[in-house]
């Protein structure tokens, strides 16, 4: 009987196991069917687009992606570049501001640093809009609305409160050992921060960069508030720009377009991954 038992508990937890990934392959299909309807609805024509909710094309077709690319008044590759210029200059302000911030709260000890640091934290509750005005104002008087200096100035200010925290976080798990070692050889804080935290923060660093670009990539309220200029539209307003109140919206073009930019997003948190993964493994762990 006890020799009947112990076979039965195997192959009851191998039922277990299929079960459950069958579960996660059925919810993850899910997910994945609005994406890979729009995927398949760039290649339809335009009369088969909400025809049908089969994944495969009747006829195949790249008139979407021509009409998409070049059928506004600015060509789709001008919103690439702008985005890109953009994101990866909120990539660099937000890394550079955000961890000299978070070595200063990490590392270094002056007046008031408690205080300052559950200041920068209570910022995380306060929502966007609440100073969205205010903010409007302050670029209006200084003529930077209709410019990207909006979108990228705050970043170089560590105005991210929520990479300051998780770079702080990261930075008390190295070992202050490294600091000392670092002054007996007559290292300054600066020389201290530039040549031994951060390379060894680089996990940390990535993960702050790649969640950067991706929420600066896919920002759409900010554009629309400071960019009036259609050369300097963003993608997410070039995706708008398909879209027509009057009922004459190009399906085809706006899901074509945005397939094309979910690449750069696929792309930099592929490369990136790895470092990705360790940063948010080790962050907040007591080295």
């Amino acid at each position: 009987m006890a020799e009947l038992q112990s076979f039965a508990e195997p192959r009851a937890g191998r039922a277990h196991t299929l079960i459950y990934h069958a579960i996660l392959c059925l919810a993850s299909i899910a997910m994945l069917y609005p994406l890979l309807w729009m995927l398949a609805s760039s290649f339809k024509p335009e009369s088969d687009i909400f025809g049908s909710a089969s994944l495969w094309p009747r006829s195949f077709s790249l008139d979407a992606y021509w009409r998409g690319w070049s059928g506004l008044q600015v060509s789709f590759g001008k919103f690439f570049l702008n985005s890109l210029l953009v994101s990866s200059s909120c990539v660099i302000g937000n890394v550079l501001s955000c961890s000299l911030t978070a070595y200063a709260f990490a590392r270094l000890k002056f007046r008031g640093q408690n205080f300052w640091f559950a200041l920068m934290l209570g910022t995380l509750m306060l929502p966007y809009h609440v100073t969205l005005i205010p903010q409007y104002i302050l670029f209006l008087n200084l003529g930077w609305v209709d410019t990207f200096l909006p979108l990228v100035v705050p970043k170089f200010l560590a105005a991210d409160a929520f990479f300051i925290f998780l770079l702080v976080q990261f930075f008390r798990s190295i070992p202050r050992e490294l600091d000392e070692a670092a002054m007996i050889d007559g290292c300054g804080p600066w020389r201290t921060y530039w040549t031994i935290i951060l390379p060894l923060s680089l996990p940390a660093l990535a993960t702050a960069a790649i969640f950067t670009f991706i929420w600066t990539w896919d920002d759409f309220f900010g554009p629309l508030v400071y960019l009036n200029d259609m050369n300097s539209y963003t993608v997410q307003l070039g995706l708008r720009s398909f879209v027509d109140s009057t009922g004459k919206s190009d399906w085809g073009a706006l899901f074509a377009m945005s397939t094309l930019t979910l690449l750069p997003v696929f792309a930099f948190f592929l490369f990136f991954q790895r470092l990705l993964i360790d940063g948010i493994a080790t962050t907040g762990l007591k080295g």
